[in-house]
Parts: C-alpha cells; sequence; structure tokens
C-alpha cells in the first residue's frame, strides 16, 4: 500500500514522455505466493527527446529480480530500483533498446485487488487506473500505447482456463503438469487495459456476427454451477454488439470477446481489450436470485464496457485528467442503449434521479470537482459521479445542442480522427465544431467548471398584448478553489401548455436565441418575448432534462399539478409531481421540529391517486412518480440545519396520508396488477412489477399482512424483496419480519450475491439501533470485510441509505463508520476511500450531529500512514 505522498498532479503539468514502448511481451509463471514476471519491453525513445533523458519507470511495491539491457545484464550502477520506481539515469542511446525485467509477485496476499490478485482460487487483474505498475515496473500512464503478447503459464489442475487480452495465439503442455497459452492483441492499447484470468471457470459460449460477415466467438465464464445465470448477460451482450453498429457504426475488431465474473473486485466492471472483468453482480442472474433492477443493471453495465471497446480502447484517454473523455462518453452511450431497449421516459428520470441524487451533493459540498479536473492527490478518488453522471450530460446536452443527425456526424469523425489516439477533451470538442462551425468556447466550461448551476425564472403574461415575458437568470455556486464563476451556455428545452393541457405554438419569439423549442442561456440576463399568446399558458421548463442545472421559478401548487397531470413531457410531468411531494415533505419536516403533527392536503393526496390509475400513463411511470423523494434528496433542498428524524418521520407522515386517501383505490389497482405468474425481465413486465410493489408499499403503512402474504407466495426476487423490505422497514418489531428474514436467509445462505441483499436490507431499516444491527451484521459467518460487495451491502448501505441510522444523534454511526473505514484501510484503501464520501455533506447537519459527524473526521485524519486515497478524501471533507 503506498501512504500519502503529499504530491499534486496538475494538468497544466503534463508532458509527453520522452520514451514510448510500442511492444510489450509479457511471460506470468503464475504461483499463488510467487509468481514470476518477466516483461519484455521494446523501449523507443522520441525522436525530440534529449539523449541525456532518463528513463524513469512507474513501480508500486515491487522487488526486482533481474534487468537487463538489449540482453546482457545491467550493472548495479546503471539504475536505480525502489519499490516505487525503476530509474535508468543514462539508456543507451540507439533509438530503440530492449529492457527484459523481473519481477516476483504473491497474488493471494493481494487485497487491495490492483494489479495481479486472487479472488475464490483464480488469477485475475484489475490495472485502471495505475495497476499494472504493481505486476512490473513500466511507463504506466494512458498516453503509451504498446502491443502486447502475453505468455501465461500454470498448473493445469489450478487453472486449466488461461486468458488474456486480444486473441488467441499458441497453448501446449509442458513439465511437471503445467501448461502454457499465448495471447496477442494487435491493437496498441494502455497499461491500464491489460488483463489476465487464470482459474478453473465454466462458460457460456455463443457466437455474433458482425455486419460485414466476421464471426467473433464469445464466452462469458463464471463460476461452475452458475452457467445458466449468464444467460441474460449473453443476450445483452449481443444486443449491445448489434446496437453499436446500426447507432454508431462501430463494430467488433478481434475474434473473441471475453467477459469473466469475478467474486471479489473494487469496481463494477473493466472495460479490459477484449476481456472484460466484471464483478458478478453484473454477470449473473435469474428469477430465483435476481430483482428486476439487476437485470437492468446487466444490462447497462454489459452494454457500457463493451461500448468502451471504441470509446476508451481504440481512443483512449491522453491522461487522467481526460477520465470524462471515455467514461462520460460511453455513459451517455449506455443511457441511450437502455432507452431503447427499454422505456426511454423511465430510464430519463432514473438517470435524473440517480444524478441528483449522487452528483448534485458532490458539486454542493467540499469534494466538488469539474467533470475534467484540473488536479489530483489519488487518481482513483475521481471516478466520480462528476465524472461519469455529469460527464454524460454534457455530452447529451451538445446532442441536444446540435441536433441528433450533426451530433451523429461529429461522432463518426471523432472515430475516424482520433482512431488509435490518446485524445482530450479539446479534441473531442473540436471535431463538432469542424462539423457545425460552431464555436463551442463558452459550452466547454462544462468540462471546466465545478458547480451545479441554477436558473432563476420570472414569467408575466400581456393579455391585452398576447404576450409572455421570461426573466431569465443564471448563477453558478462557488465551490472549493473556485469562488468566481464564468456564464455556461444551457441549454433550456421548454413548453408553453394551454388551458386544454395541450401545447400551444410558440409564436414569434425575440430575445435569447431560441431554437427547436430550446432557449440559449449564455448571460447572465435574458429577456425572452413570445407574441401572439392567447392565453396565460403553464410554464414547463428544462424538458426532458435538458440541462443539468437547479431551476427557481415562482409557480403556484395549482400550476404544478396541472403539469402533473398534462404536460405532455414525461420527464417535466414527473418532475411537477416529485417536486409538490418535496415541498409538502419539507414544510412536514419544519412542523415536526417545531412540535406539530404535519398535515398535507387532499389535493396532494388526490393526484398521487390520479397519477397511480392513469392507463394512460405505463406502469414504470406511476411506480416512479409514486416513490417519495428520498431522505438525502429533502436533506439536499432543505440546505442546512438537517435533522433527519424529522425528515423521515415526514416522509413516513405522507406515505400514510396517501395510503388512507386511497386505499380502496390502490387495493383495487394491487389486485389487477397481482395476475399471472409468468416471469419475464423485459420492461413491461418490470413496470407492472415495480407498479404493483409501490402500492403494496403504501398499503403495508399499517398492516404487515399483504406484504408477509406476498413474500410467502413470492415466485420471483423482485416480489420476495420487496416484500422483505417492507416487512423489515416499516414492521422491524413484529413477528413476520423475523420470520421472513430467517426464511430469507436459510434460502440464500450459500448465494453470496443474494445474501448481500439480505444484508443490505437490514442495514437500511430505520431507527436508532441501526447501529448495534450493523455491528451484529459484521460478524454474521457469511460476513467479509475484504469483499468489496459485502462491505457495500452492510457499510455502503448504512451510511447512503439509512440516514436516521447514520445520523443517530450521539454520533454512535459515525464512530461505527470511521471504525469500519479504518479496518478496511489497512486491505483495501480504494474502498475505505470511497466509504469515506458519505461523510461529505456533514456541515450541513444540525450543530449536534455535526460536531459528532467532525469529530469522527478528525478520527480519521489523525491515524498515522493513511493511503493516499483516503487521507485525500479525509482533507478535501475537512477542508
Amino acid at each position: 500500500m503506498r501512504t500519502d505522498t503529499g504530491q499534486v498532479f496538475r494538468l497544466e503539468d503534463y508532458r509527453p514522455s520522452s520514451f514510448l514502448i510500442p511492444e510489450t511481451d509479457l511471460t506470468f509463471r503464475l504461483s499463488p505466493d510467487s509468481t514470476v514476471v518477466i516483461a519484455k519491453l521494446t523501449v523507443e525513445r522520441r525522436e525530440d527527446a534529449p539523449l541525456d533523458a532518463p528513463l524513469v519507470l512507474d513501480g508500486d511495491g515491487l522487488a526486482l529480480k533481474g534487468l537487463a539491457i538489449d540482453g546482457m545484464p545491467a550493472s548495479a550502477s546503471a539504475f536505480v530500483a525502489t519499490p516505487d520506481s525503476l530509474s535508468i539515469p543514462k539508456p543507451p542511446h540507439a533509438r530503440r533498446f530492449l529492457l527484459t525485467i523481473e519481477t516476483e509477485l504473491a497474488p493471494a496476499k493481494n487485497e487491495a485487488l490492483m494489479g495481479l490478485y486472487r479472488s475464490n482460487g483464480n488469477y485475475c487483474t484489475q490495472c485502471e487506473a495505475e495497476g499494472f505498475r504493481r505486476i512490473t515496473y513500466f511507463l504506466d500512464r494512458p498516453d503509451v500505447l504498446s502491443v502486447y503478447t502475453v505468455r501465461i503459464e500454470a498448473d493445469r489442475k489450478e487453472a486449466p482456463l488461461l486468458l488474456s487480452n486480444g486473441n488467441p495465439a499458441e497453448a501446449g503442455d509442458l513439465a511437471d503438469g503445467r501448461h502454457y497459452a499465448v495471447w496477442r492483441d494487435p491493437f496498441p492499447k494502455p497499461s491500464y487495459l491489460f488483463a489476465l484470468v487464470a482459474g478453473d471457470l465454466g462458460v457460456v459460449e455463443d457466437e455474433f456476427v458482425t455486419a460485414s460477415g466476421r464471426t467473433v466467438k464469445l464466452g462469458i465464464y463464471v463460476e461452475h454451477g452458475k452457467e445458466s445465470r449468464a444467460a441474460y448477460a449473453m443476450d445483452a451482450l449481443k444486443r449491445s454488439m448489434r446496437w453499436d453498429e446500426e447507432t454508431y457504426g462501430r463494430e467488433y475488431d478481434l475474434d473473441v470477446f471475453n467477459v469473466v465474473a469475478v467474486s471479489d473486485f473494487n469496481m463494477g466492471a473493466m472495460e479490459n481489450k477484449g476481456l472484460n472483468i466484471f464483478n458478478d453482480k453484473y454477470v449473473l442472474a435469474d428469477v430465483d436470485t435476481a430483482t428486476d433492477t439487476d437485470f437492468a443493471g446487466i444490462e447497462a453495465v454489459i452494454a457500457h464496457e463493451y461500448f468502451h471497446n471504441w470509446t476508451g480502447n481504440r481512443i483512449t484517454c491522453r491522461d487522467w485528467f481526460q477520465l470524462c473523455l471515455k467514461e462520460g462518453l460511453t455513459v451517455f452511450r449506455d443511457h441511450e442503449f437502455s432507452a431503447d431497449q427499454r422505456s426511454r421516459a423511465v430510464k430519463r428520470i432514473a438517470e435524473v434521479r440517480t444524478l441528483r441524487a449522487h452528483q448534485f451533493p458532490e458539486d454542493q459540498g467540499p469534494l466538488a470537482h469539474p467533470v475534467r479536473p484540473r488536479r489530483y492527490r489519488e487518481i482513483n478518488n475521481f471516478y466520480t459521479s462528476t465524472v461519469y453522471e455529469k460527464g454524460s450530460e454534457v455530452v447529451r446536452m451538445i446532442r441536444t445542442i446540435l441536433g441528433a443527425e450533426l451530433f451523429r456526424k461529429g461522432m463518426d469523425l471523432y472515430f475516424e480522427r482520433h482512431d488509435g489516439d490518446a485524445a482530450t477533451v479539446e479534441d473531442f470538442l473540436k471535431v463538432f465544431e469542424d462539423v457545425t462551425g460552431r464555436d463551442l468556447s463558452q459550452f466547454a466550461l462544462w468540462y471546466h467548471q465545478a458547480g451545479t448551476p441554477n436558473l432563476t425564472v420570472t414569467a408575466s403574461y400581456n393579455k391585452e398584448a398576447s404576450e409572455l415575458f421570461l426573466e431569465i437568470e443564471q448563477s453558478v455556486p462557488p465551490t472549493p478553489s473556485e469562488s468566481r464563476k464564468r456564464l455556461m451556455h444551457i441549454p433550456l428545452a421548454f413548453g408553453l401548455v394551454g388551458k386544454d393541457g395541450q401545447d400551444i405554438d410558440h409564436g414569434h419569439v425575440d430575445g435569447a436565441a431560441v431554437e427547436n423549442g430550446i432557449i440559449h442561456v449564455r448571460k447572465r440576463r435574458h429577456t425572452v418575448r413570445f407574441s401572439d399568446i392567447k392565453e396565460r399558458p403553464a410554464l414547463s421548463l428544462n424538458r426532458g432534462f435538458s440541462a443539468p442545472i437547479t431551476l427557481s421559478i415562482e409557480q403556484t401548487q395549482d400550476e404544478r399539478a396541472f403539469l402533473a397531470r398534462h404536460d405532455s413531457d414525461p420527464f417535466s410531468r414527473w418532475q411537477a409531481f416529485n417536486s409538490l411531494l418535496a415541498d409538502a415533505l419539507m414544510v412536514g419536516s419544519r412542523q415536526i421540529r417545531g412540535g406539530k403533527e404535519p398535515e398535507f392536503s387532499s389535493d396532494l393526496t388526490g393526484l398521487a391517486g390520479a397519477i397511480a390509475a392513469n392507463e394512460a400513463l405505463e406502469p414504470a411511470f406511476r411506480a416512479l412518480a409514486l416513490a417519495l423523494p428520498g431522505e438525502a434528496d429533502i436533506a439536499r433542498e432543505l440546505g442546512n440545519n438537517i435533522d433527519p428524524d424529522a425528515i423521515f418521520a415526514a416522509r413516513e407522515a405522507l406515505s400514510r396520508a396517501i395510503a388512507k386517501a386511497n386505499a380502496s383505490l390502490f387495493e383495487r389497482l394491487f389486485a389487477e396488477f397481482s395476475g399471472g405468474n409468468t416471469f419475464s425481465p423485459d420492461a413491461a413486465s418490470a413496470g407492472r412489477r415495480a407498479l404493483r410493489n409501490a402500492l403494496l408499499d403504501f398499503l403495508s403503512t399499517s398492516d404487515p399482512t399483504r406484504a408477509a402474504k406476498q413474500f410467502a407466495a413470492a415466485n420471483n426476487m423482485t416480489d420476495r424483496a420487496a416484500a422483505l423490505t417492507i416487512l423489515a422497514h416499516r414492521h422491524a418489531a413484529k413477528g413476520q419480519a423475523e420470520e421472513a428474514l430467517a426464511c430469507f436467509e436459510a434460502r440464500y445462505r450459500s448465494d453470496p450475491l443474494v445474501l448481500d441483499k439480505w444484508f443490505q436490507i437490514q442495514a437500511a431499516i430505520p431507527g436508532p439501533q441501526s447501529v448495534e444491527r450493523v455491528r451484529a451484521l459484521m460478524r454474521h459467518p457469511a460476513f467479509s470485510i475484504s469483499n468489496p460487495n459485502r462491505v457495500r451491502s452492510v457499510i455502503g448501505t448504512f451510511s447512503t441509505a439509512n440516514q436516521t441510522g447514520f445520523h443517530r444523534p450521539d454520533g454512535g454511526g459515525y464512530m461505527l463508520f470511521a471504525d469500519t473505514v479504518l479496518e478496511i484501510e489497512k486491505r483495501n484503501p480504494q474502498v475505505s476511500a470511497r466509504l469515506a464520501t458519505g461523510l461529505r455533506s456533514w456541515r450541513s447537519l444540525e450543530p449536534v450531529r455535526q460536531k459528532k459527524a467532525r469529530e469522527a473526521l478528525l478520527r480519521l485524519a489523525a491515524e498515522p500512514n493513511l493511503s493516499a486515497d483516503l487521507r485525500d478524501i479525509v482533507e478535501r471533507t475537512l477542508a
């Protein structure tokens, strides 16, 4: 583990390497405790590099066993080797020379899960961002691209399967029961995309015929006995490959494409060229073990990693500051794929909910950073919602501004111009400028400037002149290291809704640039005048969430209720009702803190019933609309002096009020949507289940009977887990909950992925007793603090989804959290650092909790020898 060096990397300091490594030849002689790695590197000096430039290779905890230059052992005076670097002060003057490096690793002892490690008896690698330097000394940076030839040797009984990037080239037997395989990847790639898997796994095989007629062999490797649970992943993979051909003209380029599912993995998945390695939660699924959310997640992540073949692999990022170039763009691509496979409207709402739940708090807190950061201390800490989700939104805005046709032309030029390159954000924006002639320099601020912009909109209507005026003002709040902000280019999609619920023609427009239903906000203040507007319309703004902003507009409850019933834009329709719910919850939480019972209008509870019963709306949309804003969402809206207990109580009171006002309606709808025993993971079926379970939640606010019956009779995991969650969260003290939890554990105790759901459900049970419950869960035999999935299911859930338990007024939740983060830090700094972000919003709490949270953070900061990962997060959170 690398402890904190205090080094800060800055975008402005980027310089090309003086050396390249065009060819890399690796030999692995695998052994759990003593793996030998021999790296033969063809090193090439850049033409413009000075002859006296030293060669400095990156390492991380390595021990050099041997070094040769052009086949001759290097003298002790010719190099300086430390665990973290290998320096050759005077490399050969020849333009090319061969460097042979021998290192020795202990994969079985690698609990950080970076570099080469063992997972359930199988060898596996994870090299993004800087894991390759834990395998051998290398120029471990994205702009050094190399063609890899890899030879893997292992005991055949221990590892009959030997996989790496590219195409298989050779295989055979060796002495003493060992064997070997050689793989060659013809496409130059950076070291972070290197992959190796060796072990004993089952496989699901298939084929895909590309648009040009080539046959690609597909393989998904899983633990023996779980092959049937990989069928949906294989189907999603084939659909992804076809979609990328049809939508972007991108055809797969190798002869084989392999996916390997492992149980110990820091991330969701990794796009290594031709050999994607996945956390098994994003591969394994069937009706008995996976929820509809799991199926949708598998579909999205399979697509995401496959799409990286072009947006990430064929075109990679020049440096880690450009991380959004591959991640934000590929998230946008997988979002569009899922929208085409499922409901575009529902998918969009889900995307925005995720953005607001995770990225907006980043923008509003001490960890705020631009989509393309300008500096970092530890790159692993910048795999954030800002880079991924906000990065995707920036790409979406480019398409919104240019239109689908010009956006596609720009993407075609990007692929043509930069295939085989390590590119930058400027390269990406330039292709769109070149195909359109537009100047995108102001728009580029979305990449360079942190913070969530706000638009304040004031509307006035002159009936006599038939004119509607919009006064629009933009502002961007200050963020750490950026107190003064520049004005953004914000594409604001809008509609004018008439009294009959139909969109009305915009008429003649003066003021800001308005085209195709988009107001292009570029200045601090805009006045937009609509002429020939015969009636005062209802304003529908930021349709489709056209820009990741907050919107301040004076609208009455009646106006928002009208939009919730009639707006033709599904997102804006959902947003209108969700904002009514949020306002009610904010008022309710204040009433509770003032010692009063919260009161909710019959108009609001009636509107919930009207939406639930509206057959013109798809069931999945109705389910999303009925989902109350989360406790963290309300805390973010309140801004400061947050009391999580009051917010929780307000949500419970509103749930009861909606349930009581619509009891007979919800009972009828629940019965209507309870028919059919055949499970299908398709979007329509999943939507019906989502609505039924949303109704069940309301119907169970006071009586657990229905939930207990559904749990007992459920024929799929979606319904079973939904019922168990209701029983545990609403009726934890009652017998049905304990009985159901015990039944679930007994049924799935041998399946870690399913048992994670059991952990999650209990870690999220609200109330002050949560701390003791979480401690008990961590003593459960199935819990392992070395496994990231187990840790996220318990501690991750507790710190993000259990606001009342985590924020217990006496600080008990924070102390448990700090203890656990420090324990995980000893093994896996990446996981500990990501967990530590759970306290990023501590300053928004009321004073008592704020003081306790700060004490926990100071305790973390005072720990000696913290890793760079964790110290970076803690210090920025406290700053």
